[in-house]
């Protein structure tokens, strides 16, 4: 596209549409050779998308790094003026500043140095809410990129000189509230967070019903403990396993050989040391003493296009969350395996995902379609025995607290930009094991907790997507003239815009910015 095609809005009649071209001078930046380290660490103030990622308000003076002044002259950086706009060109497009002092930047930018009567703020503002617009003029494979001459284009209201003061003196005003606003969302967003990661700490070591406890013995009521629990759910699980290789057996029509009994694997307790106290009820075990035949999924390619062979993707499951119709398909060439079958109440772990925040994910399957869902080979799966399939929520809830999301993260490896956890990090990972009763109690007292936090959280998100809608209304305002009225007297942006062609065109080597023939339209 060589030129922006756009249907833009109606402006006031002392308003014109120009582009930024003919409003500002358009300079880009440069990056010296990093081969030789004499181009860095000198005094000139030297900023890229990277700074500008983590820099926060609409000044800014200067970068992680500087360069020399050799490595100014040896590259493509130019200086850049005190006021000058600041505006990212790649990875990503978009972010915007203005430069408090005179400074320079990388090749990630282009930058503009606005014309006489054309106001920083003004521009400033106003690119804040072009990035689409600038996106539109953007090219590029590996990712979208903007050149000089794109940047150039893109379409830019201007406004009388007088009356753009007027306006960024509203608009600050008016965005200063809504700033103040979204931080007070940002901090009732970081309590709701740490509330529930009080919450699950206290639960899965006991402080929640540390009064429950206290009042049962108070009344002499006695419950199977922990110990006990665990004692009864290795027997089961025991029992399980020779069930199922009975069946195994009559299936081939063979009898059980005399020693078949001793193939059976006990599982491993749990090996890290210094375990939370916990209290005197309660009992250590690890994740292979209660969650049976965990295993990871198929490993055959799956594609988007639909067929009756369903693999659910591994992003479907999230803390607690398991997304069935997040899916991806087998072909007809791939088999459809019935061991990889989701069935119900099955435990899902993720074990690889593109953020360590997504690795050792816990959730339950509390529902299978009738077609069957393999699970991929991203995502462990395991049985719960059927007598203790209560406990399930409150494994979900270990897997998230604090502790286990530790342990994990320091777990999970690097592998082609991945993070990845093995089954050797999962199987030997203790998990607290309450006496069934206070279990019970654990899981009323925190589901109605994390209900209310949710409440919390979905409030505080409604209300960002309303400051997002409202910082859009009020920036369209400003750009569409109906922020503040309009002066008579206020020279209109038609003569300033000729002015600033007439000092452009006096200037020696100077090109004329190239029309714009955008569609604007009301």
């Amino acid at each position: 596209m060589s030129e922006l095609e756009v249907n833009l809005w109606e402006l006031p009649p002392s308003w014109k549409w120009t582009t930024m071209g003919d409003a500002a001078e358009i300079v880009g930046g440069g990056t010296p050779s990093t081969i030789n380290s004499e181009n860095f660490g000198g005094a000139v103030p030297w900023i890229t998308p990277a700074d500008m990622s983590t820099h926060v308000g609409k000044l800014i003076s200067r970068g992680a790094r500087s360069i020399s002044e050799q490595g100014l002259q040896s590259s493509g950086a130019r200086w850049l003026p005190k006021g000058s706009v600041l505006f990212s060109s790649r990875a990503p497009i978009g972010y915007v500043a203005i430069a408090a002092n005179s400074v320079t930047t990388n090749q990630g930018f282009k930058n503009f140095v606005p014309k006489r009567g054309i106001a920083s703020d003004f521009v400033y503002h106003w690119l804040t809410s072009a990035k689409p617009l600038a996106e539109k003029l953007a090219s590029g494979t590996t990712f979208l990129e903007i050149s000089g001459a794109k940047a150039a284009l893109i379409p830019f209201p201007v406004a009388p000189t007088t009356e753009q003061t007027r306006i960024v003196e509203k608009l600050e005003e008016l965005l200063s509230d809504l700033d103040a606003g979204v931080a007070e969302l940002k901090a009732a967003q970081k309590k709701l967070t740490r509330y529930r990661q009080s919450l699950l700490k206290a639960a899965v070591a006991g402080a929640l019903t540390a009064e429950w406890r206290a009042e049962r013995a108070r009344r002499g009521e006695a419950a199977e403990s922990g110990a006990q629990l665990l004692a009864r759910i290795l027997v089961e699980r025991r029992a399980r396993w020779e069930a199922k290789q009975l069946a195994k057996f009559k299936q081939q029509g063979k009898a059980p050989p005399k020693d078949w009994k001793d193939k059976y694997q006990e599982p491993g307790g749990t090996n890290v040391l210094d375990l939370p106290k916990l209290p005197a009820d309660w009992a250590w075990a690890s994740i292979e003493q209660v969650v049976c035949e965990i295993r990871s999924g198929t490993a055959e390619t799956s594609v988007r296009v639909p067929s009756p062979y369903p693999v659910l993707k591994s992003s479907a499951v999230r803390p607690g969350k398991v997304d069935m119709k997040a899916l991806n398909f087998l072909t007809h060439a791939q088999s459809h395996r019935r061991e990889n079958f989701l069935d119900l109440n099955d435990v899902l772990i993720t074990r690889l995902s593109g953020s360590v925040e997504y690795v050792g994910c816990c959730a339950i399957v509390r529902t299978v379609p009738e077609c069957g869902i393999q699970y991929p080979d991203r995502v462990f799966c395991g049985k719960l025995l059927p007598t203790i399939g209560w406990f399930a929520d409150f494994l979900v809830y270990w897997f998230s607290s604090p502790y286990v999301r530790a342990v994990l993260e320091r777990a999970a490896k690097s592998t082609a930009g991945h993070k990845r956890i093995s089954l050797s990090d999962i199987l030997p990972l203790p998990i607290p094991i309450p006496p069934s009763a206070e279990t019970d109690e654990i899981l009323r007292v925190v589901t109605d907790s994390l209900d209310r936090i949710e409440g919390g959280v979905v409030a505080v998100d409604m209300a960002f997507k309303q400051s997002s809608a409202q910082r859009k209304n009020i920036l369209k305002a400003a750009f569409s003239g109906q922020l503040v009225p309009q002066e008579p007297n206020d020279e209109p942006a038609g003569v300033l815009l000729e002015r600033i062609r007439a000092e452009r065109a006096a200037q020696p080597g100077q090109k004329a910015p190239r029309p714009f023939r955008g569609k604007v339209t009301a």
